[in-house]
Formats: C-alpha cells, sequence, structure tokens
C-alpha cells in the first residue's frame, strides 16, 4: 500500500490505463498533473490517500475493453495511434458540441449564465487545440519518427515543454467547463440539447484526459530517452 501512495499518478496509469477511472472518480488529475504521487495529490485535494488506494488495489480491468500497453509501443507507432484515434475523435466532435452549447447559451443564458460561459470556453478550448493538433501533426510528431529512425537528427526538446504548456493551458479551460457544469449533471428541467452538450462534454473531457496523458507521460518520455541514448 504505502508503494502505491509513493508512486507518481502518471506512472500507475502508464502502467495500467483501466486506473484512469478510479483516478476520475476521485478527480485527480491524470494528464497534466500525473507528475504528482497519489499521496501528494490527495492531500492537496483533501481526500483520503486510503480509499483511493483501496480503489486501484480493488480496480479490474473491463474485459470488453482492452488495456493497451502503449509504453511497449514505439514512438511513431503511438505518435499514429493518437493522431487516428484522438485527433480524429476531436475534429469530428468540435463543432457538434459548439453548436450544442452555442444553442444551449442562447435558450438558456438568461436563467443560466454559466451556460454563456461554458460556450465561451468551449469555443476558446476548440480554436487553440486545433492550433495544437495542427502543429503535433505538421511539425512535431515528424520530429519525433525522424528521431527514433535517426538518433542523429537534431530534436529540440523545448517543442516537448511547449507541448506541453499548451496541454497545461487547454486542461485547465476544460476542468473550469467541469465545475461550472457541476460535473456535466444538467438541471432536471433540461432539455435534450442540454442534456446532449453535457453527455458530449463529458465524453470530450475524458478523451482530452486519455489523449493528453499518451503525450505528456507515454510518448513525450520516450523521446526524452531516445535524446539521452544520442
Amino acid at each position: 500500500m504505502s508503494e502505491l501512495k509513493n508512486r507518481t499518478i502518471a506512472e500507475i496509469v502508464s502502467d495500467d490505463i483501466s486506473t484512469a477511472s478510479v483516478f476520475k472518480k476521485y478527480k485527480l488529475d491524470f494528464c497534466c498533473g500525473g507528475g504528482k504521487t497519489v499521496e501528494s495529490a490527495c492531500k492537496k485535494a483533501n481526500i483520503n490517500v486510503d480509499d483511493v488506494i483501496s480503489d486501484l488495489m480493488n480496480n479490474k480491468p473491463i474485459s470488453a475493453a482492452p488495456n493497451l500497453n502503449f509504453k511497449d509501443w514505439s514512438a511513431e507507432f503511438l505518435a499514429d495511434y493518437i493522431v487516428y484515434v484522438h485527433h480524429t475523435y476531436v475534429k469530428q466532435n468540435l463543432s457538434i458540441i459548439n453548436e450544442f452549447a452555442d444553442k444551449v447559451a442562447n435558450i438558456y443564458g438568461q436563467q443560466e449564465p454559466k451556460t454563456i460561459e461554458i460556450a465561451k470556453l468551449f469555443s476558446q478550448v476548440s480554436k487553440e487545440f486545433t492550433t495544437h493538433m495542427a502543429k503535433e501533426e505538421g511539425i512535431l510528431f515528424p520530429a519525433i519518427k525522424a528521431k527514433e529512425a535517426d538518433y542523429n537528427f537534431q530534436f529540440d526538446e523545448k517543442t516537448l515543454s511547449l507541448t506541453e504548456d499548451e496541454h497545461e493551458g487547454v486542461g485547465t479551460m476544460v476542468k473550469k467547463i467541469q465545475e461550472l457544469s457541476s460535473n456535466f449533471t444538467p438541471p432536471e428541467w433540461a432539455c435534450s440539447t442540454f442534456k446532449a452538450l453535457y453527455f458530449k462534454l463529458e465524453e470530450f473531457t475524458n478523451d482530452l484526459y486519455q489523449h493528453i496523458h499518451l503525450e505528456n507521460n507515454i510518448l513525450f518520455p520516450k523521446v526524452k530517452k531516445l535524446q539521452q541514448n544520442y
């Protein structure tokens, strides 16, 4: 038990992605804030660490969802997976969520002012993350693949730090949306569009957390290791 307390959240989720559901239950960040130990993260969030450890020890992966061993993948294959799975999801859903958010804000903005703020925040998320993904696909990921293929390739590690900073910025906005929406809980009187908006926002957030986790805690450390071997 003490061993789990002293491990970072990122390490635990990297070893077993199914544990992400435990950290999500306690609203403990496993992507941008994954560098904290379980004990320190619980202390900061005023959560009983023993409850978290107990859930982690009793966690059982859902057999229907394969527990992919991302750590064993090559950097190239992982980068392609991120693009084909997570970037594709984002591109397919941004306009849908923005449409729902604008409609709900226009209809219920006076009654529920927070819906206006949610719409504005998600619009900003859309703009920033679209630019972010384009840079990854056009510059960062090709450079990572080149580095893995040839140790002599000159790779600028500053791009990783900048990318992590952008992840932090988007993550902060998404957490604010989660807070404003009472953890994506629509009011009892909510119409179908309102409910659909919160459902899609929660789905987007879950995908984003795994997306950023794969980059910050698995892909980028692989690249840094390649740099050290050079």
